[in-house]
């Protein structure tokens, strides 16, 4: 039983951890992109959804977290050595890796696409293929092994764009009674493909991996349990409050008026009662930022995920490791030249995670109920309960949006 030991040492006071990571992860282009669409294609209805992604995410991540701080291994090494039947182990770890690269490439795609956005926005005079700049500037960074110094400036810019949100969401005096009203489940007319989406965009599943990773880097005694979740529930939290914030400026300013969105220019509308004619700049700005980190993590995630489930070295400077990661990147490349509206690849990249989530969660599930690896700390009735809950939910969300867009 591999289960992390306590420590005599004095603990800590709590600060916030890697959660952050998480939130500022789902807290990218595709979270400003998909929420901007909701609030203003659909208002105030679609706010349950969002409730509901926000509530499912803290439960996952806090499985994912508290599996990396007992193991004391991330979630793909944990799958590598659940499975010994060689059967099961090639059939588990086909489903896992289609999902991740599927996933994170198209989710890679929204992200580069979110950066040139910004680019594009910040620099309309200049013809230039600025995809090919974020994967360079990307493609440096982790060949480095230096993204986390540069991961920080870039998250100290969304979270300058996400107060821009909250406070315009305070300013703009949001009509309360709709906003609550909007807590009760409802699907307005051709809203499906956009409630996967908003699961999609808030319980990513390539941080389910980085999650357990982070979470056992930083933190190696079970007595830092609290931490972990206080560390989940806060960040998780804070990155959901700034959703809905997104979505009611979005139905402030956009909501029956018909409008098309296509570009920074578009979305920066919401944040004119704030900033005035600094919106553009400054929202253009906050979508570079956030396209350009997670276009880091993505891609990092993925070669944790896929490293971990084959057994190969996780610490960034094998060969393999860097070739997992380099083909994400690259993957997410040719989707963003792909010719297709930056807005349009966001939008598919938020709807496929929303679609591959069901499986990756039921992975999670399962290993947490394992008694032999984590003891005391298995899933409870409860979490067990709650997670069947989740898996379900997101399997009757993607089967209906499929069903509508097919039909």
């Amino acid at each position: 039983m591999n289960i992390a030991k306590k420590s005599p040492t004095k603990r800590s006071r709590f600060s916030i951890g890697p959660a952050s990571l998480v939130a500022a992860a789902f807290i990218g282009p595709g979270t400003v992109t998909t929420c901007t669409l909701a609030g203003a294609h659909f208002g105030y209805a679609l706010l349950w959804a969002l409730l509901f992604s926000i509530v499912a995410c803290m439960l996952l991540q806090e499985m994912s977290a508290r599996l990396g701080l007992v193991t004391q291994r991330g979630l793909g090494e944990v799958l590598n050595n659940q499975f010994q039947n060689p059967i099961y182990k090639t059939l588990v770890f086909t489903l896992v890796t289609v999902a991740i690269f599927i996933g994170n490439g198209a989710y890679e795609g929204g992200n580069i696409a979110g950066a040139a956005l910004g680019l594009e926005a910040m620099l309309p005079a200049v013809n230039f293929p600025w995809p090919i700049v974020i994967v360079a500037v990307a493609f440096a960074v982790l060949i480095q092994g230096s993204y986390r110094i540069f991961e920080r400036a870039l998250i100290s810019l969304v979270l300058l764009m996400s107060v821009a949100f909250v406070s315009t969401f305070l300013l703009t005096k949001p009509n309360w009674l709709a906003l609550f009203q909007g807590m009760k489940p409802q699907v307005p007319e051709g809203a499906w493909l956009t409630i996967v989406a908003l699961v999609g965009t808030t319980v990513v599943p390539y941080n389910l991996f980085l999650h357990a990773s982070a979470v056992k880097s930083k933190w190696h005694n079970t007595e830092d349990l609290s931490r972990v979740r206080q560390d989940t529930v806060i960040s998780i939290g804070i990155g959901g409050l700034i959703s809905l914030a997104i979505v009611a400026t979005a139905a402030t300013a956009f909501f029956g008026q018909q409008v098309s969105i296509q570009s920074a220019a578009d979305m920066s509308v919401q944040l004119q009662p704030l900033l005035g004619s600094w919106a553009s700049v400054f929202i253009a700005l906050g979508l570079f930022a956030a396209g350009i980190s997670s276009a880091i993590t993505a891609p990092l995630a993925a070669a944790y995920a896929v490293s971990g489930m084959l057994g190969w070295p996780t610490d960034g400077k094998h060969i393999k490791f860097k070739a997992i990661w380099m083909l994400v990147l690259f993957s997410g490349l040719l989707l963003s030249l792909s010719g297709y509206q930056p807005i349009t690849i966001i939008w598919f990249a938020q709807i496929a995670n929303g679609l591959l989530l069901p499986l990756l969660a039921a992975f999670l599930l399962y290993v947490m109920n394992k008694s032999d690896l984590l003891g005391r700390y298995k899933n409870s009735w409860l979490h067990n309960l709650l997670g069947v809950v989740v898996i379900l939910v997101a399997v009757l969300l993607g089967g209906k949006s499929l069903y509508f867009a097919l039909s």
